[in-house]
This record gives C-alpha cells, sequence and structure tokens, in this order.
C-alpha cells in the first residue's frame, strides 16, 4: 500500500482518522494509529511485519537493558549486540545479493545468488531504532518501557515507508501526551493534499517525460536526441525532488492531524548555491543522520584536513549505499564527496563566484548526479553523456520530441516554479491578507485557503484514476 493510491486515500486514511477521533483517551487513540500501521506494513507481505517486530523487539529488549545495567562494559555489549542484529537485519535483506555479486564476479562462487525480496521501508525503520538505541546507550533520552509503544514509534505508518527518518527523542513526549489543535490540523490537511498532488499530479508527469527520453534500455538511448535527452534529465530532475518530497509532505501533514510534528526533510534544495547548501536542504532527516551518528563520532573535522577528508569520505559512501545496492550508488555517494571536498577547497583559498554562476554551477552538478542515479549501468550513463552533446550521432531534435516538449513544457514549467518558495510565499500573502483585510477581500482569501486542499484532493483523485506507474521504481528503501 502506499500514500498514492486510490485504496489509501479514500478509505484507508479516512476509516483510520474517523476510528482515531472517535477514541477519548491518548491510549486508544494510540492503539487505532498502531493497527493501521500494522495493516499497513502488512499489506506488503505479512512476513516483512515479522521483520519489522522483530528487529523491534531487539532495539526494546537491548536498549531497556542498557539503562538498566550501570557496569560500562554490560553497557557496551548490550549496545553493540542490537547494533549487530539491527544493522545485520538491513544487510541481509538489501545488501546480501550485492554482496555475493561482488564475490561470485572474483571468485566464481556462489554459483547461484538468493533473490532476496527488500521489504519497503525497511531503511528508514532500522535507523529509526538505531538513532533509539544510540540515544539510550548516550543517556539521552529514557528507553520506552512499553513494547508496543516502540513498534509504534517505529512501525507508524505516516513515515516507515518514505521518511522522514523521525528520531525518538523528537516525538517521545507526543507519543504519550499530545493535542491536535484545529489550526494544526487545517495545516496538515493542507500539507496531506499539496503532497498528494505534487505526486500524483506534477511527480508522475515528470516521469512521464523522464522515461520517455531516458529509457532504462541502452539500445533506446542512443537514439534519443540532444533536446530529449537534456529534456529527460530536467524530467527527472524534478520528478525525483517532487516524488520524494511529497511523500515528506504526506508524511508531516498526517502527523499534524494527530498532533504529531515531524521535522521538515526538503528545503526547496533547487535554490542552493552549492553542493554543501543542496544537502543542507534536500533529505534532512538523513543528511542530519549520518552526520550525529557517522560523521561526529568518527572525529567530524577535529582531526585536521586529512581525517576530515576521511570522515567525509566515509560519509557520503555510506549516503549513497543506503539509497541502493549497486554500485551506482556508491559512486553517486563518492561523486558528491569529490564536489564537497572541491569547495572546501575553494573555500579556504577564499574563492567566491557570482550568485548566479554557483546556482547554476549546482544545479549542473545536482543533475548529473541524477543521471548516475538513475542507471545501474555504466555503459547507459556514458551514452547520456555523449548523448548530451550529440555524440551518439542522434542529432539535435526530431519531429517527435518537438511534439512531445509542446505538450508537456507547461507542466515542466509549472514543476520548476514548484521547486521554488513562489508558491509557499502567494500562500503567507494569501493568509496576510484574510489577518489583515476585512470585508470582502479577507473574506474571499479565507476562503480560497480552505477550499484549495479540497480541489487538489479531487484532482489528484482524478490524476490516480486508472494510474499504474510505480513510485518505488527508483527506489530501494
Amino acid at each position: 500500500m502506499i500514500f498514492a493510491s486510490l485504496f489509501f486515500v479514500c478509505f484507508f486514511f479516512v476509516l483510520c482518522l474517523v476510528i482515531y477521533n472517535r477514541m477519548s483517551t491518548i491510549r486508544g487513540k494510540n492503539i487505532v494509529l498502531l493497527v493501521f500501521s500494522m495493516i499497513f506494513y502488512a499489506w506488503g507481505g505479512v512476513q516483512y511485519l515479522a521483520l519489522l517486530v522483530g528487529m523491534t523487539f531487539v532495539a526494546w529488549i537491548c536498549a531497556r537493558e542498557i539503562e538498566r545495567h550501570e557496569e560500562r562494559t554490560m553497557r557496551l555489549v548490550l549496545f553493540i549486540s542490537a547494533c549487530v542484529v539491527l544493522i545485520g537485519g538491513l544487510c541481509i535483506f538489501k545488501y546480501l545479493g550485492f554482496f555475493l555479486e561482488g564475490i561470485q564476479f572474483l571468485f566464481g562462487v556462489p554459483e547461484e545468488i538468493p533473490a532476496i525480496v527488500l521489504p519497503i521501508g525497511i531503511s528508514f525503520y532500522t535507523f529509526q531504532l538505531l538513532s533509539y538505541v544510540v540515544d539510550v546507550y548516550r543517556k539521552e533520552v529514557e528507553a520506552q518501557k512499553r513494547f508496543w509503544m516502540l513498534l509504534l514509534y517505529a512501525g507508524l505508518f505516516h513515515q516507515c515507508v518514505a521518511g522522514p527518518i523521525v528520531r525518538y527523542s523528537n516525538v517521545a513526549a507526543e507519543l504519550e501526551h499530545r493535542r491536535a489543535k484545529m489550526s494544526e490540523v487545517a495545516e496538515g490537511a493542507w500539507r496531506f493534499s499539496s503532497g498528494l498532488a505534487k505526486k500524483a499530479i506534477l511527480a508522475n508527469g515528470c516521469a512521464l517525460v523522464a522515461d520517455t527520453f531516458l529509457p532504462l534500455e541502452g539500445t533506446a538511448l542512443e537514439s534519443v536526441p540532444v533536446l530529449g535527452i537534456w529534456g529527460g534529465i530536467i524530467g527527472y530532475t524534478l520528478q525525483i525532488y517532487l516524488d520524494f518530497s511529497a511523500y515528506s509532505d504526506m508524511a508531516i501533514g498526517m502527523g499534524l492531524m494527530v498532533g504529531l510534528h515531524y521535522k521538515e526533510n526538503f528545503n526547496y534544495p533547487y535554490i542552493a548555491s552549492s553542493v554543501q547548501d543542496f544537502w543542507r536542504r534536500w533529505h534532512i532527516s538523513l543528511s542530519s543522520f549520518f552526520r550525529d551518528y557517522v560523521y561526529i563520532p568518527l572525529g567530524g573535522n577535529r582531526g585536521g584536513e586529512a581525517k576530515t577528508i576521511r570522515n567525509l569520505f566515509v560519509v557520503w559512501a555510506l549516503t549513497g549505499l543506503w539509497h541502493g545496492a549497486a554500485w551506482n550508488y556508491v559512486v553517486w555517494g563518492l561523486y558528491f564527496f569529490c564536489f564537497l571536498v572541491l569547495e572546501r577547497f575553494l573555500k579556504r583559498r577564499k574563492i567566491k563566484f557570482p550568485p548566479v554562476v554557483r546556482n547554476i554551477y549546482t544545479l549542473l552538478v545536482v543533475a548529473f548526479g541524477w543521471v548516475l542515479f538513475r542507471f545501474t549501468d555504466f555503459s547507459d550513463v556514458g551514452i547520456v553523456v555523449k548523448g548530451m552533446f550529440g555524440l551518439n550521432g542522434n542529432g539535435f531534435s526530431d519531429l517527435e520530441t518537438k511534439i512531445f516538449f509542446q505538450n508537456h513544457c507547461f507542466l515542466l514549467l509549472f514543476c520548476i516554479i514548484c521547486s521554488t518558495p513562489f508558491f509557499a510565499m502567494l500562500r503567507e500573502q494569501f493568509r496576510y491578507v484574510g489577518r489583515v483585510w476585512e470585508g470582502r477581500f479577507g473574506r474571499i482569501a479565507y476562503l480560497a485557503g480552505a477550499l484549495v486542499p479540497v480541489v487538489l484532493i479531487i484532482l489528484s483523485v482524478m490524476a490516480l484514476v486508472g494510474n499504474s506507474y510505480n513510485p518505488f521504481l527508483y527506489f530501494q528503501f
């Protein structure tokens, strides 16, 4: 089950909210969320629900024992045991095939590599459980005494599939005591509806452009004209942002509707002025996780330039590997590592460029990075790079490409605008008018604010009817 489906939007989530709001106690409300979360996760297979429950149980037991023991060695043994189980489970289900392929390439064994289905969301809930165990070990949070409450935290359907990665310390108090204000419920409805529209209408539209001009078959790539290659890159660059940020928007919106406050996960990354700035704005929960639980424990930037670069290398290799079990993801992570090191060098030399140059540079670096991200076969990457400059004998354009662009140019332009703060600023202006102005204009502003989420839901449902696009085609979380 996914958020951007008719069943979820029209039945599952609505039923959850109805039953949730009929409960008079926080305990009852939490039980409703837990039951619906378990149903949501079991939708893809009961065995994967068992994996989530089992890994959560290990984290729960180990964290409780870590808190109970004062002796340092015992605490360390329990901490390492929990990490081994959690990381080991992630490695088996996500990376075992990848590792075995490498061994097979080097030594010719094993003859057959087992096909292991990747449980959806395993990367997200594993990292959430890891952060919980680490924070208990550091004595930054108290261990959760009730197993079912920790299971609710790890498996809450709002964010267990596509993030954001939620720290236990950020929601522990709200899981126990919360009250959803009407203003927050309204804001949550806005965030959910805008995220749904972003996914169902915009991201899926950009996916059509990307799939048309950047097909995953190498032979088809060679004949795509230069204009089509660049259009496909732009389409995929927009798609991957709109797709991923849409799920974070929907998760944040659903959380607000029940009194839970998840931190922002995207902050208009395509207006960034450097690669470092881009990663401060893109998938913020993942970047902060690697910063707090990998980079800083390794020493951060405290051990001199050589150790800092080593630590960055480890972080970005892991960042790439986290996104998928293939070499192109590792190369994608190290690709950004190289530019971050370059920017450190330029900053130390106090070399500066005009803002426009920095923005264009960042967009070009990021856009080419998405080419590495999309294609698992490096030969396909080579075909795309040559095709960008007409070196495949592909020509600049053809009639089919021109017609396709004429039909989709306004969609791409609108998606570009949606990747900037323009509509957020426009909404703030409407809010200001509604608060300050009296009479007709104020009422129109309030009415528009109330109607927009309804209109977005209707348009999104219309877009989802008959849509068979798989939103997890390019994400291996």
